[in-house]
C-alpha cells in the first residue's frame, strides 16, 4: 500500500538532519508571474497565473469544484512576494494532494482514516494527575457522546497507552460516516485534520460543526496544554504547534468549501 505520507507531504516530517541543517534554508523559486486569477471551465474553477492554467506537481490541471475555493487559492498565490514559499501556502499544498494523491486512491484514504478509529486519541485517559484526568474528560467525553448520538458508535475507554480493542460495529459506523464524504478535496481535508489532531473523531465532530476550529484544536491538545501549565511554555514546541494549527485551519476551510 502507498505510504499515506505520499498523499499528504508535510514540512513537519521528522528529519534526522535537521540539527545539522539549522540555518540552511533551501533556495525558494522566484516568483514568475504577476497576477493570479480564476477561470471557470466545464464546471470547474482553474487557478491561472498571468492567464495560464496552473498545474499540480504531477502536471495535472489545478482545478477545484467551487469558485470560493479557487479564489482562496488565487489569494494565496497573489500574496507571495519575490519568492514562492510553499510553507505559506497550506491551501495549495492540500489541494495538490487532493488532486494528485487522494482522487485516484480514495478507498485507501478511507481505510487509513478508519484505522484511526481503532486507536483514537480520545479513548486513552490518564489516571493521574487528577487535574489532567478531569481536563481530558471535559474535552473528550463530549466528542464520544457526539459519536454515539450522531453515528451510534460506542467506544471503550482505556487507561494509559495500552491498546484497547474497539467494537467492530463502532468502527463500521465511523467508516460509513467517512464514506459519505465523496469529494476528494473534503476527504483530503479530513485526513489532514485527523493526522494533525491524532483523532478522526475530533476531525469528524468538527466537520459536522459540533466543534469550531479553535475548539477542535484545543480539544486535541489537552495534554500539551496541561504540560505547559505545569512546566512552562517551550518556544520551539509552541512555534511547531502554531504552524500545525494553521495547517489544520486551512484544511477546515477547504472542507467547508467542498463538502456540500
Amino acid at each position: 500500500m502507498t505510504d499515506p505520507r505520499d498523499w499528504f507531504p508535510s514540512e513537519e516530517e521528522p528529519n534526522p538532519m535537521r540539527a545539522a541543517q539549522a540555518g540552511m534554508k533551501p533556495a525558494l523559486p522566484k516568483r514568475f508571474y504577476k497576477e493570479a486569477g480564476v477561470e471557470e471551465r466545464d464546471g470547474r474553477f482553474l487557478l491561472t497565473l498571468d492567464g495560464r492554467t496552473a498545474k499540480t506537481p504531477n502536471k495535472q490541471t489545478l482545478a477545484v469544484p467551487s469558485r470560493a475555493l479557487a479564489e482562496v487559492l488565487a489569494e494565496e498565490w497573489q500574496s507571495q512576494g519575490g519568492e514562492i514559499d510553499p510553507s505559506t501556502m497550506p491551501i495549495t499544498r492540500i489541494v495538490n494532494s487532493a488532486i494528485d494523491g487522494v482522487a485516484p486512491r480514495q478507498a485507501e484514504v478511507v481505510d487509513d482514516l478508519v484505522r484511526y478509529a481503532g486507536s483514537d486519541l480520545v479513548y486513552y485517559r490518564a489516571a493521574e494527575p487528577e487535574r489532567l484526568a478531569h481536563a481530558q474528560d471535559a474535552a473528550w467525553s463530549p466528542v464520544l457522546d457526539w459519536a454515539k448520538d450522531a453515528h451510534g458508535a460506542r467506544f471503550v475507554l482505556g487507561e494509559g497507552v495500552m491498546h484497547v480493542a474497539q467494537p467492530e460495529e463502532a468502527i463500521a459506523a465511523i467508516r460509513r460516516a467517512i464514506e459519505r464524504i465523496e469529494s476528494p478535496f473534503a476527504l483530503a481535508a479530513l485526513h489532514v485534520m485527523t493526522t494533525l489532531s491524532g483523532s478522526v473523531l475530533i476531525a469528524l465532530a468538527h466537520a459536522a460543526q459540533r466543534l469550531d476550529a479553535d475548539a477542535a484544536w484545543a480539544v486535541a491538545h489537552v495534554d500539551e496544554l496541561y504540560q505547559e501549565s505545569v512546566w512552562g511554555e517551550d518556544y520551539e514546541a509552541m512555534e511547531r504547534r502554531r504552524r500545525r494549527e494553521a495547517e489544520f485551519k486551512a484544511a477546515s476551510r477547504i472542507f467547508r468549501l467542498t463538502a456540500a
